[in-house]
């Protein structure tokens, strides 16, 4: 893969260069173990460069033309289009996602930055009136400034790309790390298709590190005025703590622990459909998917036979074979963990009505039912192919099950009776809940994000204006005031 070895580098105010901390960063394949590339972390010194570079481009982008800014974007995304089997290939190499991941995350890359083209003409001024004669009140929508952008591992190309192009587009300069298991997706490859693209050099900065090395140099540091974070609730909660006693702002989008319920009117095959994509896209690593399954026990026999019949159709393999509907998680630790939890709720008494094999990071689809109250797998997010089937009598019940968590991401519920389905999706405490659908969705403009540990803020559509942008306030007095002395 020609994009590992050219790519494997830090990128510091439009330059590709080493980073010069004393260990590397290996980025492997997780399928096949293959080294893809090594990167030798950036250090407290080459993050404050890279702080530095954005903080001296940006003023000049904040202040052009937004229509030349749009331009970037417009060619970004023929970049992309044109070299589509290129990163589909990457993406499955780096990520483990099988065809179908890779196609859905381009889709959404290509999705986003469209909007992204748009975003740069939405901010918008006002004139409010005052009780004072004479007075002026103008409100000017500005720049932030610099932007620090923290990515995950599971969609890597696309989660950066929703946070730097608003960011970009919207005037800011924006310093990337992304996960130190996707360096190239999360990061070099967004760096090079924005330098491609003509993006000036400085205002997109990409430093492959990790806590070991700069500790919380990348939050604490002067520059940034607004962190933006997609990862654990845990690392989350960290991020939110240092950057609130430095007075910056924060957009956390967390993880989920999300139900899908299948009221007692659905129709069936569909909420299997759903059901099943719902957990196990990519591997259930994704923060909408449904850990929890709740079935109405007027149906919950057939429900769960033609589940458990559809879930041993899925294919386990080489995510490079498009007909693999499950590929490998992202590393042999975050299998063996998963399976340790599986033994555990097992042995409190579950039933394991499919048990996948863990064959180093691939690992099988898991159902399990009978899952006693206060198992600890029922409160937490589960990022493998593990699903637990939860019945219910009745839909207070189902509420009840669907908010016992501290997350509130995502959710669907299935039912023939729209206005009941809508009903009932207004009583669960998530950001987003889908009727008749599967929990996993994003799109441009629509508000992303949770409620409880699921996050804080929006993401997508004018939520990024509010995100990356702030309010200054100057007023104008015609005339002269009067002063009490």
């Amino acid at each position: 893969m020609s994009y590992f070895s050219e790519l494997a580098l830090q990128f510091i105010d439009g330059e590709w260069r080493g980073g010069s901390g004393s260990w590397d960063i290996v980025d492997f394949n997780p399928y096949n173990g293959e080294k893809l590339a090594s990167i030798t972390v950036a250090t407290v010194e080459e993050v404050d460069l890279a702080y530095r570079a954005a903080e001296r481009a940006q003023p000049e982008w904040g202040a052009s033309n937004p229509y030349a800014r749009r331009a970037v974007f417009e060619r970004v995304l023929r970049i992309i289009e044109d070299r589509e089997k290129e990163l589909t290939e990457t993406i499955i190499a780096e990520c483990g996602g099988t065809h179908v991941k890779a196609g859905f995350e381009l889709h959404l890359a290509k999705e986003f930055l469209r909007e992204a083209i748009h975003l740069a003409l939405r901010p918008e001024g006002r004139i409010l009136p005052s009780p004072v004669d004479g007075k002026e009140n103008r409100l000017y929508r500005l720049p932030v400034g610099v932007v620090g952008v923290i990515s995950a591992f599971n969609f890597p190309f696309l989660l950066s790309l929703k946070s730097v192009a608003p960011a970009l587009a919207l005037g800011n300069a924006v310093v990337l790390k992304p996960h130190q298991n996707t360096p190239v997706c999360g990061g070099g490859l967004v760096a090079k298709i924005f330098e491609e693209a003509g993006l000036p050099a400085g205002l997109l900065n990409v430093v492959i590190t990790d806590i070991a090395e700069i500790g919380d140099a990348l939050i604490e540091h002067p520059t940034p005025k607004v962190l933006s974070f997609t990862g654990s609730d845990k690392v989350g909660r960290h991020v939110a703590t240092v950057a609130a006693s430095h007075f910056k702002r924060t957009v956390l989008e967390l993880g989920g622990n999300s139900a899908l319920v299948v009221l007692d009117d659905a129709d069936l095959d569909y909420a299997v459909d759903a059901a099943v994509f719902s957990r196990f896209v990519h591997q259930g690593q994704v923060c909408m998917a449904a850990n929890r399954v709740l079935v109405d026990r007027a149906i919950e026999r057939e429900f769960t036979e033609r589940f458990v019949a559809k879930v041993e159709t899925l294919k386990v393999g080489d995510p490079g074979d498009p007909t693999t509907h499950i590929g490998p998680l992202i590393n042999e630790g975050q299998a063996e963990a998963i399976a340790q939890l599986v033994d555990q709720t097992i042995a409190e008494g579950a039933t394991a009505l499919v048990r996948g094999r863990t064959e180093g990071s691939l690992m099988g689809p898991t159902v399990l039912s009978g899952v006693p109250e206060g198992s600890a797998i029922l409160g937490q997010e589960v990022f493998g192919p593990v699903v637990t089937l939860i019945p219910f009598d009745g839909d207070d019940e189902a509420v009840r099950i669907a908010n016992d968590t501290d997350y509130g991401l995502s959710g669907a519920v299935h039912t023939s009776d729209i206005e009941r389905g809508v009903r009932f999706a207004q009583r669960v405490h998530t950001g987003m809940i889908h009727v008749n659908d599967s929990t996993v969705h994003d799109e441009p403009i629509v508000p992303f994000g949770g409620e409880k540990h699921s996050g804080l803020g929006r993401l997508n559509g004018e939520s990024m204006i509010e995100d990356f942008t702030t309010t200054k306030w100057i007023s104008i007095q015609h005339g002269r005031s009067q002063f009490p002395f």
